[in-house]
């Protein structure tokens, strides 16, 4: 045990050096028994005053020695009756803090016809808890929807078993960047729109703006997002490939895929009465005046601009392809937006291309005709 002329030793030492108050120090004074202790600090701040404040203050702040704690903040308050200014006694730390909210996992949807897809990301941090946030977002549009809320790891996995089984579109688990990503995306769109993505979205701002920085899982393209189909010099097999597109547009996955009736109404009609025309003409004729319709809707709806957004969701597609396993119809995803991206090519003679028309009019002649309403085909956001 500590005797009182070693504690004295200690405190006059570290009045001197405030360095020499090391563990080695606080050890030797925790050893002391309590009333030596006490008549230590005690003759120690009368003797020295305001000099003895930062000696004090520092023991008064020791964590490890709870004895040694309470003897410095008696000290401190004799000192301050003397009219001594005490320093203010530092806020305890909380028991639990609150860390950032990073996101910990994430999942996106396929890519519908009008350019949406679904983004969950699983935020972790707070006071130890989970949040789940769940968002629609569009390639034309930007952010759609928001909502979410603390989530249970019980409730987490309950509602993604009930989503894979409802969900009609793919649903893939990603790194966390790429779902950032995504909603980074989206919310560059608003600003390029001069937009504002919906109320519900400001909960999440702050922590979807921390995440930016957030590093891409292995295989993921920088800021989670694929790099956009290059142009360049094809290779016979990736023309092979991106002539079999039409192939995609039979999958169920891309069912909703075409170009918006509303925008081919005239041309249906075109269609419509040249098949039904009283004139007889030979099938070939026919058929070159429907390819000549298909062509003035592919150069009119798929423009530079039109050309890269079906570029990106194809490329998009060609990634949850190939992450549920089907690397054909993946390699042919790519292929065919790389087509797309190459302004060389001309875009009429692109079997993707050609097909998304071709599939536009069949739908418009179904609104047409009364089988189909407007609103349930219509590819606006």
């Amino acid at each position: 045990m500590t005797d009182p002329a070693a504690c004295r030793a200690v405190l006059e030492a570290a009045l001197a050096d405030p360095a020499r108050l090391d563990a080695v120090a606080r050890q030797t004074l925790a050893a002391a028994s309590a009333p030596t202790l006490e008549s230590a600090l005690r003759d120690f701040a009368a003797a020295h005053g305001a000099a003895a404040l930062p000696v004090l203050a520092t023991l008064a702040a020791d964590e490890a020695a709870r004895d040694v704690r309470r003897a410095a903040r008696r000290a401190l308050y004799r000192l301050s009756q003397q009219g001594v200014t005490v320093p203010a006694k530092p806020p305890r730390r909380a028991v639990v803090e609150r860390r950032p909210e990073q996101p910990g996992r994430a999942w996106l949807s396929g890519i519908d016809g009008t350019g949406s897809r679904a983004v969950w990301v699983l935020f972790e941090g707070g006071f130890g808890g989970t949040a789940l946030c769940s968002l629609i977002v569009n390639d034309t549009a930007g952010i759609l929807d928001v909502a979410g809320g603390a989530i249970t790891k019980k409730r987490l996995e309950e509602e993604l078993k009930s989503l894979r089984a409802s969900q009609k579109l793919p649903w893939i688990e990603v790194p966390p960047a790429r779902a950032v990503g995504a909603v980074a995306e989206a919310l560059a769109l608003h600003a390029r729109l001069g937009t504002s993505p919906p109320a519900a979205f400001e909960r999440w701002k702050s922590v979807f703006e921390s995440a930016r920085g957030l590093p891409v899982g292995a295989g993921a393209p920088r800021h989670g997002r694929p790099d956009p189909p290059t142009a360049g010099s094809p290779r016979v097999d990736d023309l092979t490939l991106a002539e079999r597109a039409t192939e995609l547009l039979a999958l169920p996955e891309l069912a909703s895929w075409f170009i918006d009736p509303e925008s081919v109404q005239s041309d249906s009609l075109a269609l419509l009465e040249a098949r039904e025309s009283r004139l007889v003409v030979s099938d070939q004729i026919k058929a070159e005046r429907e390819a000549s319709i298909v062509t003035r809707i592919v150069e009119r709806e798929l423009g530079p601009d039109g050309r890269r957004r079906w570029a990106r969701r194809l490329d998009e597609m060609a990634f949850v392809f190939d992450a549920t396993g089907r690397p054909e119809p993946g390699a042919i995803a790519r292929a065919a937006a790389a087509a797309l991206a190459d302004e060389s090519r001309d875009v009429t003679r692109q079997a993707f291309a050609t097909g998304l028309a071709r599939r536009a009019l069949e739908i418009a002649g179904e609104v047409a005709a009364g089988r189909l309403r407007a609103a349930d085909v219509s590819r606006k956001p």
